[in-house]
């Protein structure tokens, strides 16, 4: 017999990537014109053209050696240094390349943090709704990762009443990841301070050291003027998690930053550990081509205005239709609420249509559906006639 909790893992293989595989199914029986898959965060439009540019001018310009060798476990130390002067004069802050240990993508950055920071038992708070593979990512070390509703009403941001009341002397972390997968919402300066002071209190009254989590896969995607505050900013104990997956349209190239400021609690202790535990998880490094990357993209972002017209196109779209949608301002996801109780009914009469979404039970948030509209404009507008089939089933538009 295998792991027993890989074998639980298996048999319950994540909503996101069952979805995007049926929709590989239905592509090949109708073909890929004809199915609207709006289950995967990959990102549609391309990367920048500066990228394909670095990429030539590195291979064919560099030391192989450097290019495709091994490096400090931490990354090439003038990347991280051009990272950190980029950092600051955005920020305003004043970390250096000492500061940050290049990654593995964002989830890279999450498993070596938590593999630094968790002892079993310890647990880390998350508003809810989440990335569903926080569970796992908690789980791997023996810690118990604490869902915290963000009420409906109030537009899913997180309650820090809420929060307070979760906190316990076990809590070593919290999550805070914005703008928000599953629900697109950006969490403004005021709802920042709020949560920082209520973690700052409860430091005090336990004696323990928490530490948020910033994960920033999305930082880059906001819209309508939503500002995207820096974390490290507002609380001491903040670290970062980076990718360019999405800012830069590379999810499979895997290469993120985490950002571990001076300032935190047990800095030596935490940053020596996070520097060995990516050997130890068996990432080693990140890949060092794409480390020169973006070191030369580091001021380079994707087709903004591309995703916000189809932010704009899809949420016009489903409202007009009679839907009821949280308003998107960040990230490339549509949070729509299921016209029936079950959400998971809805997800399979929209197969019907050739439509795929994942179910909000899977983001601890059930009642609701994941849209992913980094896909083509195409796929948008073809969705709307089954999009509006599902609507007069459900009386939606009257």
């Amino acid at each position: 017999m295998i792991n027993e909790k890989m074998a639980n893992v298996a048999a319950n293989n994540s909503a996101v990537r069952e979805m995007f595989e049926e929709g590989n199914r239905l592509k090949a029986l109708y073909g890929p014109e004809n199915v609207f898959d709006f289950s995967l965060g990959n990102p549609y439009f391309p990367a920048p053209d500066s990228v394909k540019t670095a990429v030539f001018d590195i291979l064919n310009t560099m030391d192989p050696n450097t290019v495709h060798g091994y490096m400090p476990n931490d990354g090439f130390p003038a990347v991280r240094q051009t990272i950190a002067e980029y950092i600051n004069n955005r920020f305003g802050d004043n970390i250096t390349g000492d500061n940050l240990i290049m990654t593995v993508g964002a989830a890279g950055g999450m498993n070596i943090i938590f593999k630094t920071l968790l002892n079993p038992g310890d647990e880390v708070i998350v508003p809810a709704p989440y990335f569903l593979e926080y569970d796992r990512y908690v789980e791997n070390y023996g810690g118990v990762l604490v869902p915290v509703s963000s009420p409906e009403e109030t537009g899913f941001m997180p309650d820090p009443a809420a929060i307070a009341a979760a906190i316990t002397p076990r809590t070593k972390a919290m999550i805070i990841n914005n703008p928000n997968n599953p629900t697109g919402v950006v969490y403004p300066p005021a709802v920042i301070e709020a949560l920082a002071a209520v973690l700052e209190a409860k430091q005090k009254e336990y004696g323990t050291s928490i530490y948020l989590i910033s994960d920033e896969p999305y930082r880059e995607l906001a819209f309508d003027g939503a500002e995207v505050a820096y974390l490290p900013k507002y609380y001491r104990n903040t670290i970062v998690g980076y990718s360019w997956s999405k800012s830069l349209s590379l999810p499979g190239e895997r290469i993120g930053y985490l950002e571990i400021p001076s300032r935190i609690d047990d800095y030596e202790l935490v940053r020596a550990a996070a520097s060995i535990s990516g050997r130890i998880l068996g990432f080693v490094n990140a890949p060092a081509l794409f480390q020169l990357v973006v070191q030369r993209c580091v001021n380079e972002s994707c087709d903004i205005d591309a995703y916000d017209r189809n932010r704009k196109l899809l949420y016009e779209g489903l409202t007009e239709l009679g839907y009821t949608c949280a308003k998107p301002e960040g990230a490339f996801y549509l949070w729509l609420k299921s016209p029936v109780a079950d959400e998971k009914a809805f997800v399979q009469e929209a197969k019907k249509h050739n439509i795929l979404f994942v179910p909000g039970a899977s983001f601890r948030c059930p009642g609701y559906v994941r849209v992913a509209y980094c896909v083509s404009p195409e796929t948008i507008k073809g969705s709307m006639k089954g999009f509006a089939a599902m609507a007069e089933t459900y009386g939606l538009k009257k």
